[in-house]
């Protein structure tokens, strides 16, 4: 049986713990009979990054955006040098770029999307409200058996708008 491809955003280099969870999600796409397509980890770019995720992208009838930490930042200034500087921020966790490249490039395709961010990821589109997506947390890398069917129902419904762009 031939599986339907998913464009996955996602960082290349995680941390173990981050990897575990991004292997949940993978098994759940793996289940579905779903193949998860990603620059750097299934496709290798021939011409540059932001052209080889648009074609890969075009090819992909779902997306998948995992927001994990890529920069923690203990103390900063948020809007430095500007009249409406929000002052010091602490503690913040900011993902890759790519998410958010990625995210708009499959929204903009139309390509339904299935959105997860770590606890302390926001902006752009792990902002709630910014799609028409709801933004859920990132599964526990060992989830109990009722998160786990939490979890798959969440799929199942994506599912089925997926195999929907597959066939149409």
């Amino acid at each position: 049986m031939r599986k339907i491809p998913v464009f996955v955003s996602c960082p290349t280099d995680l941390s173990i713990e981050q990897n575990k969870k991004r292997e949940v999600i993978l098994a759940m796409l793996d289940e579905l009979q779903m193949e998860p397509r990603a620059i750097g980890r299934s496709d290798y770019p021939v011409d540059y990054p932001l052209k080889e995720v648009y074609v890969l992208a075009k090819h992909c009838s779902g997306g998948i955006i995992l927001g994990f930490e890529q920069i923690f930042i203990e103390t900063g200034i948020k809007k430095r040098n500007v009249k409406t500087k929000e002052g010091i921020i602490n503690n913040i966790s900011i993902p890759t770029a790519w998410n958010n490249l990625e995210a708009g490039i499959l929204f903009g395709l139309k390509i339904p999307l299935l959105i997860f961010k770590e606890d302390n990821i926001d902006g752009g589109v792990f902002d709630y409200g910014i799609t028409d997506n709801f933004v859920h947390t990132m599964p526990s890398y060992k989830p109990s058996k009722v998160k786990l069917d939490e979890l798959k129902q969440v799929f199942l419904t994506w599912h089925r708008l997926v195999s929907k762009k597959y066939y149409e």
